[in-house]
């Protein structure tokens, strides 16, 4: 589905400096200083339109949450999002994903969350895909030993791909759902595409792939 453009979206974003955080790049190895705590730093990469960051954000005032989303259409829809909610433990970045080194140190972030990602489906495009090798290894550099990464999507090839490649890393494979709203796990916070393909009758797939430490 191609979004539909909004010039004014990076005026937007200079307006909330707040929310979106400007020259990321310069805050690698001091994001709890940005957030004036020593909380836990967890990442979603893919924000979407921020329904899931910012009711994790409500739901663990204990933690800090940045979502990284490249396409500034979205990013607006996320900051009305966050700022109505009030919440101070919610942060964007508008970047790209494959660049995150460039924005966080090493063992900085506690936990990672890819929610319904781009399946990229044509093997030509399998590099983009966002638990692809070259992601996993600088997913591996940013987080803390033995870190997580929460995993959610209705692409059966996609989830079957991502388990394989998963597994291939070496990582530990925990709390696998092939039907997560028929399971009985607990906390489950939905996204904008989540409550769209659930309502299509889509099983939902998830899974917590963990980094084995050395």
């Amino acid at each position: 589905m191609r979004l539909r453009n909004k010039p004014w979206a990076q005026y937007k974003m200079d307006d909330n400096p707040q929310i979106v955080v400007p020259d990321p790049e310069n805050w690698k190895g001091k994001w709890n200083e940005l957030f004036n705590n020593d909380h836990p730093i967890c990442i979603e990469v893919g924000t979407g339109k921020g329904q899931f960051i910012t009711e994790m954000a409500k739901r663990h005032e204990s933690a800090n949450f940045i979502g990284i989303e490249r396409q500034k259409s979205i990013v607006v829809s996320a900051i009305d999002k966050i700022k109505e909610s009030g919440q101070k433990n919610a942060r964007m970045m508008n970047v790209n994903a494959m660049d995150l080194i460039h924005y966080f140190d090493a063992g900085e972030v506690h936990r990672i969350y890819l929610n319904f990602s781009d399946p990229w489906p044509k093997n030509r495009h399998e590099k983009r895909r966002l638990t692809y090798e070259s992601f996993l290894k600088a997913y591996e550099k940013v987080l803390i030993p033995g870190g997580e990464i929460h995993l959610k999507t209705d692409n059966q090839e996609l989830f079957e791909y991502s388990l394989h490649s998963f597994s291939k890393y070496g990582m530990i494979l925990n709390n696998m759902s092939l039907d997560l709203h028929q399971s009985e796990f607990e906390g489950n916070v939905m996204t904008e595409y989540e409550e769209k393909f659930s309502a299509m009758g889509n099983r939902i797939y998830r899974c917590e792939a963990v980094y084995r430490t050395k």
